[in-house]
């Protein structure tokens, strides 16, 4: 196996703002009336790190909260998303199905996400993924939480010499050079021009991905 392709999967992959304001309102909803936090839900602040490494993420939300209490935070929050993927109330985007299809005839397929294993297998099943991809990596699997690592741990399981990974962060891009694989970007709900401008290449559409392969 010489050539792969490598898949984020939030705002990559799955509509991930479908799913997002319901299961983070009723993350802090909770957090309201244990009386841990007071004020909005800080949505808007979390897209601007989508796709951070969930520590991160709530270090960023509840800087003020013990690690205790950001933990369970997380915990409602992982549990909150799976509960509204498994009722199909997320989505992936238009052409996915289609392209991984076509791509999967052609090169090996694999997941390298930072999020969370259940939460990735939950996807990976409500939307019967395993039909194109062969496998799904967490930064889970990661000690360190850094995506260069996690698609190296790819790259060496199943000895790819090179290929592409296809990612909407900064974090994605980064990976791909760090691997010297080539990127590509994806112009969708929180990609940020300023981050994907050091990608190889950007499709606004999934199905545009076939063009630069």
């Amino acid at each position: 196996m010489t050539q792969a392709i490598l898949f984020d999967m939030d705002g990559t992959l799955f509509q991930t703002d479908l799913i997002l304001e319901p299961a983070l309102e009723a993350t802090f909803e909770v957090l309201r009336k244990e009386r841990q936090w007071q004020g909005e839900t800080p949505i808007e602040k979390y897209r601007e790190i989508m796709g951070v490494p969930l520590s991160v993420v709530w270090e960023t939300l509840c800087p003020n909260h013990s690690l205790e209490l950001r933990n369970k935070s997380n915990d409602i929050f992982q549990q909150q998303l799976i509960t509204l993927i498994s009722k199909h109330r997320g989505a992936l985007y238009d052409g996915v199905e289609e392209t991984l299809a076509f791509l999967s005839e052609r090169y090996p397929l694999f997941i390298a996400s930072n999020g969370y294993i259940e939460y990735l297998a939950a996807i990976v099943e409500a939307y019967q993924l395993q039909r194109f991809i062969q496998q799904t990596y967490s930064i889970q699997s990661i000690a360190s939480g850094n995506k260069s690592e996690l698609v190296e741990l790819v790259k060496t399981e199943h000895q790819i010499q090179g290929g592409f990974v296809v990612g909407d962060r900064a974090s994605d891009i980064q990976a791909a050079k760090d691997n010297h694989f080539t990127s590509i970007g994806v112009r969708f709900d929180f990609a940020q021009d300023s981050e994907l401008q050091y990608a190889d290449h950007v499709v606004d559409s999934f199905k545009d991905i076939v063009k630069v392969i």
